[in-house]
């Protein structure tokens, strides 16, 4: 039987269980540091990517993550994520999970062989044109990823895979192909680690690319940030400041006076009149503060 490169047992890690705790943790840190490069060997594909679910979110579509087992958990991190540090709308994300919901609980690999399941998910979402659907699967053979894909494409959704066995059937049926190839795992199968670490980063830049293009970060400062917590209060305080020069002050009553959204706030404490005019800049300059602000000169 022909396994794929992420389940071989590398000969190189024959018995491990013997070896020192330096020598493992090495051995497993030289695993994480693959991954990165492996992700780094993907940044056109991720940056293409990026693009597509930026364009998709801005026409009123959805960024869609689909996934199966642990691979699904990584993916459903970033999901849970991104409306909380870019301000997106939650209904603009979709997480569609082997196994549903109860599956962050109590992962099993059972719903990950149901194929008929993901279709029917895929369908219940009613994935269509305009949105974006990213599947991952470590193999790029877990049935569940592989058919969800398919459904997404067969219905004019634009899809992507993240996958990190280069021949993987995940990638070859996806419009946008991310190839993570980061080997055979120390523990042999064990693809929460490597793959994991380079899903994440994936992840990582995809959404963040995302949500630059979408004007939701100006410098480095994530200035579409949902405030709703006493740290991030604090956190969209000081972006104010930092961004306009005002003191705490000034930022604390410009974040109220816009209820709370921070783009607006920056404008108002940066001399824009009033809320209505801040928020008509910003529609101006689809939602990018830089321009919005110039506009005010």
């Amino acid at each position: 039987m022909s396994w794929p490169a992420t389940e071989a047992a590398d000969e190189r890690y024959r018995g491990l269980d013997t070896w020192q705790p330096a020598a493992i943790l090495s051995a497993l840190a030289d695993g994480h540091d693959r991954a990165i490069d492996a992700a780094r060997s993907a940044l056109p594909a991720i940056a293409r990517a990026a693009e597509a679910a930026a364009d998709a979110l801005r026409g009123g579509g959805r960024l869609v993550y689909l996934g199966a087992g642990s691979s699904g958990l990584i993916a459903l991190l970033d999901a849970l994520e991104i409306p909380q540090t870019y301000g997106i709308a939650p209904d603009r994300i979709v997480m569609i999970l082997a196994g549903g919901a109860e599956t962050a609980a109590n992962l099993t690999g059972i719903s990950e062989d149901d194929a008929d399941e993901a279709v029917a998910a895929i369908r219940r979402q009613d994935i269509a044109a305009g949105d974006v659907v990213v599947g991952v699967s470590a193999s790029g053979s877990t049935p569940y990823t592989v058919a969800g894909l398919q459904a997404a494409h067969d219905a004019g959704a634009t899809t992507v895979a993240i996958a990190s066995n280069a021949e993987a059937p995940l990638l070859a049926i996806a419009d946008i192909a991310i190839a993570t190839p980061t080997g055979a795992e120390v523990i042999a199968g064990s693809t929460r680690m490597a793959a994991g670490t380079a899903q994440k980063a994936v992840f990582n830049m995809l959404s963040t690319l995302t949500a630059i293009r979408l004007g939701h970060v100006h410098d480095n400062l994530m200035v579409n940030l949902r405030a709703d917590n006493a740290k991030l209060r604090r956190r969209a305080g000081a972006i104010i400041s930092r961004v306009t020069g005002v003191d705490a002050d000034r930022a604390a009553d410009a974040l109220g006076r816009a209820g709370g959204d921070l783009k607006t706030a920056i404008l108002l404490a940066s001399g824009v009149a009033d809320p209505d005019e801040a928020r008509r800049r910003l529609a101006d300059s689809q939602g990018r503060v830089r321009p919005a602000m110039a506009a005010t000169d």
